[in-house]
């Protein structure tokens, strides 16, 4: 009887710890999951050297802007592309930057917000024959000679973005005949028999367009003579016509963000450039802006050193022609005898 009960306390105690062990086990997989950085040791993946040394060159970039020409000549395409973004956030992207920087590998180009004018995409155009997607967005010195010339160089050209503001707005709307398609003659009966030497110009490459406040009249315009070009598309599982939506049509993402995506964004956050209150003292309307203010001191005092101004460039050239008088007697005979020749001529005069 004593074995049999010791052997049945040995199975339960057995049990118990077996069951204890269950019960820890299942705590253990029912915690919470470790974050994976603590359990791998991972640690957020410090900049590359390119990036600091990219970031550095943007905070001084208003220091070189002048000699970027000669300092940019060996960089890589990337790293052009990667200064030019910067710049642009910078508010230093104009005609001179961007030639400089310009590559003829380049298939995006972002100016959204820039100075650059039709002189300098017309220059772009030119060199960068291949590009993709352009964004001309809230760009005021863009018309539509500019975007011609683009439309005509760059025939692979398949997305463009534009508007954002009222000027920009007014260019695109010029530009929608630039969009639609002008046949020679053909003798086909159908679109489908066209070849594209066949069209006379147009922009027959372009598919996406991104017009965030586009007028009901030009909407209409381009879903009857443009059916080809989709209009802000919106991101969606399916695709447009057989064709997936490229990441360059959608507005939420800059053109040039991969190129500078590994750059601290403190590179472009120039001091004094976020907006300040506005002081009360100019809620009244009748009183003049800092601007005006300047403008009017500068011509006041323009106005005030004028005669001073005229006094010396008359001393200027006298000191000039008393030198140019002591430099050889012959040049002393001919002022003396030009001097002669005017007093006779007025004693003439008098007489």
């Amino acid at each position: 009887m004593e074995k049999e009960k010791a052997a049945t306390d040995h199975v339960i105690s057995s049990f118990n710890k077996k069951l204890d062990f269950n019960r820890s086990l299942s705590a253990v997989n029912c915690a919470p999951p470790l974050p994976s950085s603590r359990l791998s040791g991972e640690k957020t993946k410090p900049q590359s050297l390119v990036s600091l040394c990219l970031g550095v060159l943007g905070k001084h970039l208003d220091d070189v802007v002048a000699d970027l020409a000669e300092i940019a000549t060996g960089f890589p395409s990337h790293l052009k592309m990667a200064i030019s973004a910067i710049a642009r956030r910078r508010k230093l992207l104009n005609d001179e930057v961007l030639i400089s920087l310009a590559d003829s590998s380049w298939e995006i180009l972002d100016i959204s917000g820039s100075e650059v004018t039709d002189s300098g995409l017309i220059r772009i155009a030119e060199i960068c024959k291949f590009l993709r997607a352009l964004d001309i967005s809230q760009c005021n010195n863009i018309t539509a000679a500019g975007v011609s010339v683009v439309l005509q160089n760059c025939r692979s050209l398949q997305t463009l973005r534009c508007g954002g503001c009222p000027k920009s707005d007014y260019t695109a709307r010029n530009c929608l005949c630039l969009l639609k398609l002008e046949l020679k003659h053909v003798d086909g009966d159908s679109w489908e028999e066209l070849d594209v030497a066949e069209i006379s110009h147009g922009a027959e490459s372009l598919r996406w367009l991104v017009w965030p406040k586009v007028n009901p009249e030009s909407l209409n315009f381009l879903v009857t003579e443009c059916p080809r070009i989709i209009v802000n598309p919106k991101p969606s599982p399916f695709e447009y016509r057989g064709m997936e939506v490229p990441i360059e049509a959608f507005p939420d993402i800059a053109l040039d963000h991969p190129f500078v995506k590994d750059i601290d964004p403190k590179t472009w956050a120039v001091r004094g450039f976020a907006p300040r209150p506005v002081a009360s003292s100019l809620s009244n309307p009748n009183e003049l802006s800092m601007a005006e203010k300047f403008r009017l001191a500068f011509l006041e005092r323009d106005t005030r050193l004028a005669p001073k101004r005229a006094k010396n460039a008359r001393q200027h050239q006298r000191r000039a022609e008393r030198d140019w008088m002591t430099t050889s007697t012959e040049r002393k005979a001919i002022a003396l005898a030009s001097r002669a020749t005017k007093s006779l001529r007025c004693k003439s005069r008098n007489l």
